[in-house]
């Protein structure tokens, strides 16, 4: 419940601060007009160079250059993968003047006359050369560069080749300017959802919608992350092109995964299972593109075109089949339907934009995705509000159930545990409580200086009475046994079936030939004992005993049972229905007793 109520506290805090950001945005307008550039021509191919390594094509008198309206996309391109492009630097009255350029497909170099002033990516000796990103260019220009020719060379493998977006001479002050205007929106979206996300995070960790806000989670650091990647700002935070556009192809091919998991998360038959199947699809290229992208094995931007491709076949049919289910649906349910057909073609303009389908403009996609993660927000805060309300009265019920079923509860546990430390048969303590006990009797001989002697008994010839008699004599002949033991035992000592025919008793503060005595007792005692079984006598019963004794026989009273052990086996040796004290002797000859311990 904190983590809750700071979270939330902090979030509304930071909301904000970023609406602050964005109205104060609007003064960072340019003082003065960018210019343009126009009169473009255009010509595929690559230039060939002359006998000082200057391409031919920036020579004045060069020919096959055509007439274009813009730097974008010249028509016949029939798989060129080069394109030059010129224009003339127009005059102005600039003091600091620089070339904008929003995007080069995909990389480029810029002459000035005959003169390099800018290249980006780097060229091989086929001209060929890999992606570095897209960022945008601010291009120095020298103060007599008005009047003079400005060509381009280009190489790509993508769909687009040419300049993107705007391509215009600016001062720097104002290209400055812009790039923080035109960020301030997509950074305070990016900022506003990713609290979102961070808050949906919180209540899928600690609530019961842990799905729905799990998604939401999902769709905001996707959309966010997006946002925050594309925007032109990102150049000032960390210069790294491909690492930015990694980040945003990564982003951008999730939020599919996120609209799916949304939507399939409120539909329910038919509708549900397409989306489910459709969002798995977006999810499988999701890992096996930029699976393949850090691997080496595929170009970043060659991942693009076929994931636009797939998302232009994949979003309409999502939206079809959420409108197509629109009144079997709640009114949340509607709500998110509805925020899902405002937010799904402006994603699809923006692609369109991209590709150049559409003449280059603004998309405002990040109103879009604020609108589709607040209405999804609203809609599951109001469940989780709704299931805080449900729990808080469930609990009364479960409060009173608790506690008149914890009196019951207690009583059956201190039952288990009686019973998981009783030998169900004869009632003796088992093995695990005689565990516990001897090491409870070691300790205390050693603080207090005192005995502890150790019998181990075994019935003899056990198996003959089974053989004889049947299993359930030989039971019955146990529960006798265990009822004498009792009676010739102390309360104080402890008394255990340690396995099959075969007891252990500890005899605390004892000596040795008291416990030689009370063994010999209890020996004679069972060997005068008649058994039998359904009215049927059978025959004589006897014990084998041996015997261990602390101090005596060991400084460490945890050998005693190891000693008691090697006693019985030379009381069995010795022919049965007798009592052996261990000595020093039979240490000697415990392994081979071991081995021919008669049956």
């Amino acid at each position: 419940m904190l983590l809750r109520g700071y979270a939330i506290h902090y979030g509304l805090l930071f909301v904000m601060a970023i609406a602050m950001l964005l109205v104060s945005s609007s003064s960072l307008q340019a003082a003065s007009p960018p210019y343009p550039l126009q009169s473009w021509e255009y010509r595929w191919g690559d230039s060939p160079y002359d006998a000082d390594k200057r391409p031919q094509w920036l020579q004045s008198g060069s020919t096959g250059w055509q007439s274009i309206a813009s730097p974008s996309n010249p028509p016949g391109r029939e798989g060129h993968e080069h394109l030059w492009l010129r224009t003339t630097v127009p005059a102005g009255d600039w003091s600091d003047p620089v070339l904008f350029i929003t995007s080069i497909n995909l990389i480029g170099q810029v002459y000035l006359g005959d003169k390099l002033i800018y290249q980006y990516g780097e060229f091989d000796d086929q001209g060929k050369g890999d992606f570095a990103g897209w960022p945008w260019h601010m291009i120095d220009l020298p103060e007599n560069a008005a009047g003079q020719t400005l060509t381009f060379r280009f190489y790509s493998n993508y769909t687009s080749i040419g300049l993107w977006g705007q391509v215009q001479i600016m001062e720097r002050i104002e290209v400055l300017k812009q790039v923080i205007h035109d960020s301030a929106q997509d950074l305070g979206v990016s900022a506003l959802v990713l609290v979102l996300a961070v808050l949906a995070t919180i209540f899928a960790i600690i609530g019961p919608e842990r799905r729905g806000f799990g998604s939401i989670a999902l769709f905001a650091y996707a959309s966010g992350l997006m946002l925050l990647a594309e925007t032109p700002a990102r150049q000032f935070i960390a210069d790294g092109p491909l690492a930015w556009d990694t980040l945003r192809a990564g982003s951008y091919y999730t939020l599919p995964v996120a609209l799916g998991l949304l939507l399939s998360y409120w539909l329910e038959g038919t509708a549900k299972r397409w989306i489910t199947h459709l969002w798995v699809i977006h999810l499988v290229y999701l890992v096996l593109a930029i699976g393949l992208v850090q691997l080496g094995m595929v170009s970043l931007s060659l991942t693009f075109p076929v994931f636009d491709v797939m998302l232009a076949l994949t979003l309409p049919i999502m939206l079809a089949l959420a409108l197509m289910r629109f009144q079997r649906l709640t009114l949340e349910q509607r709500l998110l339907v509805v925020s899902f057909t405002f937010f799904a073609p402006l994603l699809l303009a923006d692609m369109a934009v991209a590709h150049g389908f559409v003449g280059w403009r603004s998309v405002p996609l990040s109103y879009g995705t604020l609108a589709f993660s607040l209405a999804n927000a609203a809609i599951f805060l109001w469940h989780y509000r709704h299931t805080q309300q449900q729990l808080a009265m469930a609990n009364e019920t479960l409060e009173q159930q608790v506690a008149a079923r914890t009196a019951d509860l207690d009583r059956l546990v201190q039952e288990l545990e009686g019973l998981s430390r009783k030998d169900p048969l004869t009632g003796l303590h088992n093995r695990r409580h005689f565990d516990t006990a001897f090491e409870h009797q070691c300790q205390r001989v050693k603080q207090h200086a005192s005995q502890l002697s150790v019998l181990m008994l075994d019935v003899d010839h056990f198996k003959q009475i089974n053989d004889d008699f049947g299993h359930d004599a030989g039971d019955a002949v146990l529960v006798e046994i265990a009822l004498l033991l009792r009676h010739h035992l102390r309360d104080l000592d402890v008394i255990c079936r340690f396995g099959g025919e075969e007891f252990v008793a500890l005899l605390p503060a004892t000596s040795r030939i008291a416990a030689e005595s009370r063994a010999k007792a209890l020996l004679t005692s069972i060997a005068h004992q008649a058994f039998a079984y359904q009215g049927t006598p059978m025959r004589k019963i006897t014990l084998s005993c041996g015997v261990a004794t602390y101090p005596d026989h060991t400084q460490d009273p945890k050998k005693l049972l190891r000693l008691a052990d090697e006693a019985l086996y030379q009381a069995k040796h010795s022919g049965r229905n007798r009592c052996v004290v261990w000595e020093n002797t039979l240490e000697e000859k415990g392994y081979m007793l071991a081995k021919q311990q008669p049956q």
